[in-house]
């Protein structure tokens, strides 16, 4: 089969597609032909050397993909060949083949292209586990997204607005403002224009969200707190802004309750990730199948075109995933 794989940690051009041997079906597996994949900000990390992946798994980029079952286990029951799948992967997602844990997988409505399907997995299972499992949402509550159209951004977004919350993002171009607004954003703030939290504070007259998904880390946890109602929740997901926050004053967690909580879908262990994948797609097989929630596709590259598709996800203008089409 063809994968991806880097020759030596770097820029996108370290990325090449080479022949090598399918993945053995295991006991308990399915072996799954690959139409789709979706790029996250992992990818780039692993693909510099900064964000190896678990022991034991395959150093092939990709944690989603989509596509067609071509043969199970003896064990496995529930699938059959020809059905049409997603999935949660460690890595391995940017090739031809895959084998997967079978309560991994989940079938996909025949309403989504195998593109669509492919930018499920990671975005909307990422939003959900944090607004359910650990956000514990309720309809009461405000959600402040950052990044709001990124792919967990635009996901995040929907599924707030299907548990009858009020979420508010920032983004940083009108554009992607409007996109936000468009899926169902009470408000969205222009992170260039200022400091958010003034804004939020004003629109939330002062009493302050209930749950915060930030992506950015140092740069904007001062404010984060700032913003937080009493009991509030910021679920920390991602510190591409940065890791080190200095001088901050703890009281302000003990006076106003508020929790800080670390977050990453890859470090899950695989009875979690399963636990997840049934929840979920038991949640959301018929939104999806009838326009309910949908994930946002920015671009399509074929997977020979993979590090235009990095550099791409490097210049920060996406809105949605960015998707590689593996085969026809």
């Amino acid at each position: 089969m063809k994968a991806v794989w880097i020759t030596e940690p770097g820029s996108p051009d370290v990325l090449q597609v080479r022949e090598c041997e399918s993945p053995r079906l295991l006991k308990g597996h399915v072996r799954v032909q690959i139409k789709a994949t979706a790029l996250n900000r992992a990818d780039l990390l692993q693909r510099q050397g900064l964000y190896p992946p678990p022991p034991g798994e395959t150093e092939i980029l990709g944690l989603e993909m989509s596509g067609v079952v071509v043969e199970t286990a003896n064990d496995v029951t529930g699938f059959l060949p020809g059905e049409r799948v997603c999935a949660l992967l460690p890595g391995g997602g940017y090739a031809q083949e895959v084998v997967v844990p079978a309560p991994m997988l989940a079938k996909i409505p025949d309403s989504l292209s195998f593109e669509e399907a492919a930018a499920i997995p990671e975005a909307f299972l990422t939003a959900y586990s944090n607004l359910v499992w650990l956000g514990q949402i309720n309809p009461a509550h405000t959600v402040l997204i950052h990044a709001g159209a990124s792919g967990v951004g635009t996901a995040a977004i929907q599924l707030v607005r299907e548990f009858g919350a009020t979420p508010i993002v920032t983004a940083g171009s009108v554009k992607k403002r409007e996109v936000c607004m468009k899926l169902g954003a009470a408000l969205a703030i222009d992170y260039h224009a200022g400091p958010f939290a003034p804004p939020v504070l004003e629109w939330t007259k002062k009493q302050g969200v209930n749950l915060i998904f930030d992506f950015i880390g140092s740069p904007y946890f001062e404010q984060n707190l700032q913003t937080l109602a009493i009991d509030g929740r910021l679920i920390v997901i991602g510190t591409m802004g940065g890791t080190l926050v200095d001088r901050f004053d703890l009281s302000l967690l003990l006076r106003r309750r508020l929790q800080v909580i670390g977050t990453a879908l890859r470090s899950r262990t695989k009875e979690q990730k399963a636990q997840l994948t049934a929840e979920f797609w038991d949640f959301a097989f018929d939104r999806f199948a009838d326009g309910r929630l949908r994930p946002l596709v920015d671009r399509i590259y074929p997977l020979e075109h993979v590090a235009e598709a990095h550099r791409y996800m490097e210049s920060n203008l996406n809105i949605g995933k960015i998707v590689l089409r593996v085969s026809a």
